[in-house]
């Protein structure tokens, strides 16, 4: 049984490919809905089985959410039978998803922590938003040019732009209305692949930064309804934090996911390469709907000079060999 690490989705990786997969007698889907139902909330089967995907509707905050959470415990589960999970990291949302999966929430408990994140996340909107920005060419590389752009422009808009999540070879920016403008205006637009940056995200506030202390503070009043238990699995927050089954504290993750969490940056590249260095994992798998995190994965590992990965194409040919890959998607 191989060792892995478990990397866990936000809120960018629910999309008209993903559409169509719970599976409607399991019992979280059906505990899922009856707590959407005693929120009048539309039932999730309803969302993912659409006849067409929409942006406006299926991209709410308080749809999309809980649609990622419910998928990826799916295949938490069935990732757990398969492999010894050594620990696991998320990506923004991710966290909350990694509460339930390494055991520190109950499923219930999970579920109810993104539900009602993300209605807090529509009630306290903002005029902000997040935009992401890449620091490394096609090769991977980084680009110091970039990178000097990025500071430089953050730094000269204190309290209206701010590092959002450092997100392997890109960054995400968050801020008001007009951090985000400038930041548009001051950095080159570049053509990667299909996408150019700077990339706006849909729906998206000013996570992740001091923009949205009303949101954190309004979870604080239900904080307290939620058990923490010491996970079974070694958890990674977005500081780069260890929280292990013999070491955690857990008034130290609840102050997190309802402070530092929601209010400061979210450093996934740090979760996942002290994940690496502490544990040495055969392989990285990257759950839940999409594939968004692989590349970045990719990304964090050719920035570490991972068992001799410097580029996407030393990547793609580990990937590619004989050995079993360094980064498997459980789509």
């Amino acid at each position: 049984m191989s060792r892995a690490v478990l990397v866990l989705p936000g809120r960018g990786s629910y999309t008209e490919r993903t559409m169509g997969q719970l599976p409607t007698e399991h019992s979280w889907v059906q505990e899922a809905e009856s707590i959407r139902a005693k929120l009048g909330l539309d039932p999730l089967l309803d969302l993912d089985r659409a006849e067409r995907f929409s942006p406006a509707r299926h991209l709410r905050p308080s749809h999309v959410s809980p649609l990622i959470y419910l998928r990826t415990m799916l295949d938490v589960e069935r990732v757990l039978r398969e492999h010894e999970v050594v620990a696991i990291v998320g990506n923004s949302m991710g966290w909350y998803t990694a509460l339930a999966a390494g055991g520190s929430l109950s499923f219930k408990d999970g579920f109810h922590l993104v539900q009602q994140m993300s209605i807090l996340q529509e009630e306290h909107g903002s005029d902000g938003g997040q935009i992401v920005y890449p620091l490394v060419g096609e090769d991977w590389k980084r680009i110091a040019e970039r990178e000097a752009a990025v500071e430089a422009v953050v730094s000269e808009y204190v309290g209206e732009l701010f590092y959002s999540i450092h997100l392997g070879g890109q960054v995400v920016l968050a801020g008001s209305r007009g951090g985000l403008s400038a930041a548009a205006e001051a950095l080159d637009s570049v053509q990667q692949g299909r996408v150019t940056y700077p990339l706006r995200l849909a729906q998206h506030g000013p996570y992740h930064t001091p923009l949205v202390e009303a949101t954190a503070m309004a979870a604080r009043t239900f904080a307290a309804d939620l058990v923490f238990h010491q996970p079974e699995i070694e958890l990674i927050d977005g500081l780069g934090r260890r929280h292990t089954p013999w070491g955690a504290e857990l008034e130290i993750l609840r102050g997190y996911t309802f402070g530092a969490q929601i209010v400061g940056t979210y450093d996934f590249t740090r979760s996942v390469e002290v994940a690496l260095c502490e544990h040495a994992p055969d392989h990285l798998i990257a759950v839940g709907p999409g594939n968004t995190l692989g590349g970045i994965c990719g990304q964090i590992l050719a920035g570490l000079h991972w068992r001799g990965i410097d580029s996407k194409e030393t990547f793609l040919l580990a990937q590619e060999g004989d050995t079993p890959p360094l980064i498997s998607l459980d789509r």
